[in-house]
């Protein structure tokens, strides 16, 4: 993914029916902010990113 920039890092192996990393982007969505959750498998770890606009409307 180019463009994006990582606002925060959740470990992948929290409680069982917790969800920190969507409700976070929950959060930021509401703010207007356009972002998504991403799995980095290597680092076993949710990512909260916000996509660079510009980028993926230019590569539309």
């Amino acid at each position: 993914m180019t463009g994006a920039k990582v606002l925060e890092r959740f470990p992948a192996g929290g409680p069982r029916g917790s969800w920190p990393a969507e409700e976070f982007a929950a959060r930021r969505r509401e703010e207007g902010e356009p972002v998504q959750v991403v799995m980095d498998l290597r680092m076993d770890a949710f990512l909260v990113v916000v996509v660079d606009t510009d980028s993926t409307e230019s590569a539309a």
